[in-house]
């Protein structure tokens, strides 16, 4: 039997304007404070941690801070006509609507819909790759939650690879 702990952090907020889109269409532009919380699993290091918090908490503001007071674009969208230029993003919805964004305004994310669910993997997949590059830790696995709002919440969990 392998003993596997789980450390918790949470009160990561950043706000951000989103448009995601469902079953075909484009919901309006607009904008939520979300939360982001994490938990990591794993045995204990030779300092008795799974991993220190303070780490935990820096590689979720980081992501964090990719997003804070940005618009939010799918870039991987098979809903929305998108458009990169030279200055920012051109962005046209199924209903005909079109955007203009500068670049310095836009967190172009390489997803399929700002979900909360896909934002969960996203910043997973984000946090997951720098717990390998910098943490002293053996952790085996990370669940992020993202909160759009009070009691709406979506989560995605990475896994290690057994071996």
């Amino acid at each position: 039997m392998t003993n596997q702990f789980s450390v918790r952090v949470d009160g990561i907020r950043f706000a951000s304007a989103h448009f995601a889109t469902f079953r075909g269409r484009c919901e309006p532009l607009h904008g939520h404070s979300y939360q982001v919380e994490a938990q990591v699993e794993g045995p204990l290091t030779a300092d008795a941690w799974v991993i220190d918090f303070h780490e935990l908490k820096a590689l979720l503001r980081q992501a964090a801070s990719e997003v804070e007071h940005k618009f939010m674009l799918q870039c991987k969208s098979p809903v929305l006509g998108i458009e990169e230029l030279a200055a920012g993003w051109r962005v046209r919805t199924p209903a005909g609507l079109e955007y203009a964004f500068p670049a310095a305004d836009v967190a172009a994310l390489p997803i399929e819909n700002t979900t909360a669910e896909c934002l969960a993997q996203w910043f997973c997949t984000k946090v997951w790759g720098s717990l390998q590059k910098h943490s002293e830790s053996k952790v085996k696995a990370l669940f992020i939650e993202v909160w759009e709002g009070p009691g709406q919440k979506a989560g995605f969990r990475l896994t290690a690879e057994p071996g």
